[in-house]
């Protein structure tokens, strides 16, 4: 598992690096440029001409070795140095003599054209120190470089992006940004992506002591991390061992919904699934998940009640429920009666969200997987995706819940403040239900005896990389949900 520091500890941690090495600043910084440029060599040839745009701070230092180190290696390169209002740093002051291209000033007016010759450009203007919005001759500056063709890489973090607060100003459009040991916060913000691009982590030999002493809340989950959850299989197992878990899902017209919840639920590994349906639902779950046992609903076309709950061991209730009053109030007693693990989704969260004196009645340790406007409807608004995170963080403590808030870098949040944001998955798992099939794996999960916060990191995990297993199979543009299902055997194999 990875820490995902503020900007503050980072610099801390550099500076712990250099004391307990120990190493000399500029030898640091040598080592970052060595890092970067093994990246870059590996991905672009000799016959690009790069440009280098740098500050006077450190992450211009950087710049500046870059260059040095690119041109030693027979890369046409171009330097630009801008002179605003910042003062030198001293590492910056020796990689600026070390150089031996010539260096171009940037001061108050240039020509349009300026970068016009550069395939690449590296952007070295500002690191992860600034703390205000780019402004006069620096925002200037960053607008030329988006408004080129080239392609546009990020030493560290993009020029005018906060690691970790919300940013506004001129920001440069990277699409690459080479961030060093670390990922920045910021980068699993949709909100920053226009900036970030693809981010990629390089290792600059930072002290590992000093990373495993910086407290930290926020983290990204890993394979090694997720995979120490997964429980062995035993020989003497059988379906009795294995969890029995209760689906309570679909309506009139949404009985898909409950078909893929059921489907990943016992793809997920639970020993015995009962899905509870409506009447008109009954034919269709017994005809497309034979596996599964189906409970008949006293109404025929919503959920109006549930099952006894004393065979189960948990609960998953929402994909394609509606909101219908008789709905609402099943709910509102189940969520009395229930003492068992659950998982709230979809149509559960919007009546949530509807019916506030619900969330009262959230079991301690229950899993809530909304989408960012379902999020909305029981948070309230936010202004930005800080804001948000702030907001799922309060939530989970208020209700001592686990969010599993969806997207790109799904993020659960814990009632103790800690965040963990995923890495697997991909645009292909934009597909209407892809959240059904997550509610199905986090239920098997809970069923086969995985701690709440244990079932969300391994579920969530598994099924972005189940996602990510279909799109190499199948590509990205044309994926279902269903395909995730199939899928979800190669995920789990690779985990093991």
């Amino acid at each position: 598992m990875i820490k995902i520091l503020s900007a503050k500890q980072i610099k801390e941690l550099d500076a712990y690096t250099i004391a307990n090495e120990p190493i000399a600043s500029v030898d640091l910084m040598e080592r970052a440029c060595r890092a970067f440029c093994s990246w870059f060599t590996d991905r672009f040839d000799t016959s690009h001409t790069i440009g280098v745009v740098c500050g006077t701070g450190n992450n211009g230092g950087d710049g500046l070795g870059i260059a040095r180190m690119l041109h030693a290696w027979d890369f046409p390169v171009k330097v630009w140095v801008i002179k605003g209002v910042a003062t030198a740093s001293d590492d910056f002051k020796i990689n600026l003599n070390r150089l031996k291209t010539d260096v171009t000033y940037i001061e108050n007016t240039f020509e349009q054209e300026i970068f016009s010759e550069c395939d690449v450009l590296i952007d070295a203007i500002f690191g992860t120190g600034l703390t205000r919005p780019t402004d006069g001759l620096y925002a200037v500056v960053i607008n030329t470089i988006n408004e080129t063709k080239a392609i546009r890489i990020a030493v560290d973090i993009p020029s005018g992006l906060l690691a970790d607060a919300p940013s506004s100003g001129t920001i440069v459009k990277a699409d690459y940004t080479l961030s060093f040991q670390l990922p920045k916060v910021a980068f699993f913000f949709a909100d920053s992506y226009p900036y970030v691009g693809e981010w990629i982590t390089v290792d600059i030999g930072l002290s590992k002591s000093g990373i495993q002493k910086a407290d930290a809340n926020i983290f990204l989950l890993t394979k090694k991390s997720v995979s120490r959850l997964l429980k062995p299989q035993k020989k003497f197992d059988h379906k009795g061992t294995r969890g029995h878990a209760l689906l309570i899902a679909g309506s009139y017209g949404k009985m898909g919904a409950a078909v893929l919840a059921s489907h990943s639920a016992l793809r997920a590994g639970v020993g015995l699934l009962t899905t509870h349906v409506p009447e008109c639902g009954y034919s269709i779950l017994q005809t497309a998940v034979p596996e599964a046992m189906a409970s008949v609903d006293e109404s025929i076309k919503f959920i109006a009640g549930y099952p006894d709950l004393t065979s189960f061991n948990a609960v998953g209730i929402g994909p394609g429920i509606g909101k219908h009053e008789a709905t609402v109030k099943a709910m509102g007693h189940l969520l009395k009666q229930v003492n068992v693990p659950i998982v709230l989704d979809a149509d559960a969260i919007n009546c949530l969200g509807e019916h506030r004196e619900l969330l009262e009645l959230l079991p301690t340790g229950s899993i809530l997987t909304p989408h960012p406007k379902e999020f909305e409807r029981v948070a309230g608004k936010w202004n930005n995706d800080f804001e948000r995170l702030v907001l799922q963080k309060e939530f989970s403590k208020t209700y001592q819940v686990i969010v599993v808030l969806k997207g790109a870098h799904t993020a659960i949040s814990c009632p103790d403040g800690k965040v963990f944001f995923n890495n697997t998955g991909n645009p292909g798992m934009a597909t209407a239900g892809s959240g059904d099939v997550l509610t199905g794996i986090l239920t098997s999960l809970l069923a086969q005896g995985y701690p709440s916060l244990e079932a969300a990191q391994l579920g969530v995990w598994l099924h972005g990389l189940a996602g990510d297993e279909a799109r190499r199979k199948l590509g990205s543009r044309c994926m279902i949900a269903s395909d995730i299902i199939d899928y979800l055997p190669v995920a789990a194999e690779k985990l093991a």
